[in-house]
C-alpha cells in the first residue's frame, strides 16, 4: 500500500528556520515523511539530520563537501551538488520548504513551482527579486506558494474571508507588523554609534544573523511590502506597516466595509511552518498560544521613515518596477554580509544600498539570464561603494 505521509524537501536545513521545521517534522511522524535536504557549511549537522530521518537524497554547496558527507553518510545517501541538485531536489517531493538564505534560493523556487509542487517559502529575497519569474512558473498546475514568514502566513489565513479575486477588491489594505527591531524609538542621533552587538539582539524573535541585521534596518519591512505585493497581488499603496513592539498581531487585513481582520498568537515561527506544511489541516501542536486571563498589551505606533528609511527605499523600487526590487535586495545582502564581517558600519548599510539605487537605470527582467545579469551588476556597484 502506498504510503500516506506527505513527503517534504527542507532546503536549508540548518539554518533558522530549517531547525524549527525539523522540530515539527519530529512532531508528526506519521503524517510526513523528510525525503530530501540540504545545508550549507555545517556538514555534520547535516548528517546528523539525514541519519535521524533516514533521508535518501541530500544537497551540498560543493563537490569538496559531497566527498565528505559522503564519508559521514556512506553510499547509501545520494547526494547532489550546487544549484542543479537543488532543482533536482525541489522537484521531487509533495512540499518545498526553501529556507535556502538569499538570492542562492531562486532556483529551488523556480524548480518547486515548475514541478507543480506545494512551496513553503522562507526566502523572501529570491520572491522579491524575480517576482515576474516567480509569477510564470506559478501558474503550473498544482503549483501553490505559502508563505512561512509570520506576516504574510497571517495574511494568507486573514484572505480566506476574502473571494479570492486578482487583486483582492474587497480588501482596502494590507498591514504588516513590525516588531520595530533593537533601535525602535532609537533618534538618528543615536542610530549613528550602533553597533554589531546591538543590532543582534533582537528584542523578540531568535533568527539568522542576516535577517535579524535586517530587522534591525527594517529593510525586512520593506522587502517584506514587496513580498506581500507578489504574493497576493495587491499593490505596493494598498500595503501599510504598523510597528507592533509585542509582536502578537502577526498582520491585518482591512476590508472595504470597516472589518479588520488580524492572526495573534505569541511569537514562535513554527506555528507558520506548522501551517504551510498541514494546510488545509492544522496541526494539533498548540504553538504561540495566547492566556487571555492575564493581562495582554498591544500597542501600536507608525515607523520612524526618517530613522528607518530603508522602508521608503523599498516602496520607491516598487514603484520603479522592473529589475529595481532585484537591485535593491542585492545591494542589501552586499551591504549586510560587509556589516557583519566589521566592514561596514550599521548606519551605512541602508546607505549603500541607496547608493546603488541611484545609480539604477530602468531595465527590464524577462529571463533568468536577465535577473542574474541585473543582480550582478547590483552587487558589483554595491562592492564598490564599500571600497575606500
Amino acid at each position: 500500500m502506498a504510503s500516506s505521509r506527505r513527503s517534504v524537501a527542507l532546503l536549508g536545513a540548518t539554518g533558522s528556520i530549517g531547525t524549527q521545521t525539523l522540530d515539527v517534522l519530529r512532531h508528526e511522524p506519521e503524517r510526513f515523511e523528510l525525503c530530501a535536504l540540504s545545508g550549507g557549511e555545517q556538514l555534520s549537522e547535516l548528517a546528523a539530520i539525514a541519519r535521524e530521518f533516514s533521508v535518501p537524497r541530500v544537497g551540498v554547496i560543493s563537490e569538496a563537501h559531497r566527498a565528505t558527507l559522503a564519508d559521514l553518510l556512506g553510499p547509501s545517501v545520494e547526494i547532489v551538488v550546487g544549484d542543479e541538485g537543488l532543482r533536482e531536489l525541489a522537484s521531487t517531493c509533495d512540499v518545498v520548504v526553501n529556507a535556502v538564505l538569499g538570492f542562492a534560493g531562486l532556483p529551488v523556487t523556480l524548480a518547486a513551482l515548475a514541478a507543480g509542487k506545494r512551496l513553503a517559502l522562507a526566502n523572501k529575497e529570491s520572491l522579491i527579486a524575480a517576482a515576474p519569474l516567480v509569477e510564470k512558473v506559478r501558474r503550473t498546475p498544482g503549483a501553490v506558494i505559502l508563505p512561512v514568514d509570520s506576516e504574510h502566513c497571517a495574511i494568507h489565513q486573514c484572505l480566506a474571508s476574502s473571494p479570492g479575486e486578482t487583486g483582492y477588491p474587497d480588501v482596502r489594505r494590507l498591514l504588516l507588523t513590525a516588531s520595530g527591531g533593537p533601535f525602535r524609538g532609537w533618534s538618528v542621533e543615536q542610530l549613528a554609534g550602533a553597533t554589531k552587538r546591538d543590532a543582534l539582539q533582537h528584542p523578540t524573535w531568535s533568527m539568522g544573523a542576516k535577517i535579524t541585521i535586517d530587522s534591525s534596518t527594517l529593510m525586512n519591512k520593506g522587502l517584506e511590502v514587496l513580498e506581500a505585493s507578489a504574493l497576493f497581488g495587491i499593490d505596493t499603496p494598498r500595503v501599510d506597516i504598523v510597528v507592533h513592539p509585542q509582536s502578537i498581531v502577526h498582520s491585518m487585513v482591512e476590508y472595504v466595509d470597516g472589518s479588520l481582520l488580524a492572526q495573534l498568537s505569541s511569537p514562535d515561527m513554527r506555528l507558520p511552518i506548522a501551517y504551510c506544511l498541514g494546510l488545509p489541516v492544522r496541526l494539533d501542536h498548540g504553538y504561540g498560544p495566547i492566556d487571555f486571563t492575564q493581562r495582554v498589551e498591544l500597542t501600536f505606533e507608525a515607523p520612524d521613515r526618517a530613522a528607518f528609511p530603508a522602508i521608503d527605499l523599498a516602496y520607491e523600487a516598487a514603484r520603479v518596477g522592473g529589475a529595481a526590487p532585484a537591485w535593491l535586495s542585492a545591494a542589501n545582502e552586499v551591504a549586510v554580509a560587509a556589516f557583519l564581517k566589521d566592514e561596514l558600519r550599521w548606519c551605512d548599510i541602508v546607505a549603500v544600498v541607496a547608493g546603488v539605487m541611484d545609480s539604477y537605470v530602468a531595465n527590464a527582467l524577462d529571463s533568468l539570464e536577465d535577473l542574474v545579469e541585473n543582480d550582478a551588476t547590483a552587487r558589483r556597484l554595491a562592492h564598490g561603494i564599500l571600497l575606500p
